[in-house]
């Protein structure tokens, strides 16, 4: 049987991961275009809300963000953050239902 909260953490992953590549694409067309660009901490934002799949998809399809190596270890700091609370998530549930 599957818990109703993965399935909202799931759904709630999917659409931040939209909206940050949606935002990832704005900005590098704004970028192309000379326009008014996103800000980085918005950007940082996003991804920490759980948009770094979104993030990294982007950085990728767009090529933008990528040549940034200060914007690059804090995209990576949050994965990570994100990975260790996944971790510790699944080690405390296993831990509790031994």
């Amino acid at each position: 049987m599957q818990h109703p909260w993965l399935i909202a953490i799931a759904a709630a992953y999917t659409l931040m991961s939209l909206i940050t590549l949606c935002a990832y694409g704005w900005d590098k067309r704004r970028a192309i275009r000379s326009g008014p660009r996103i800000r980085e901490r918005t950007l940082h934002l996003l991804e920490l809300l759980g948009g770094w799949p979104g993030a990294l998809v982007g950085r990728t399809l767009f090529a933008h963000k990528r040549r940034k190596i200060g914007f690059s270890l804090v995209t990576a700091a949050i994965i990570m953050l994100h990975l260790a609370i996944w971790i510790g998530a699944l080690l405390a549930h296993y831990c509790w239902n031994v």
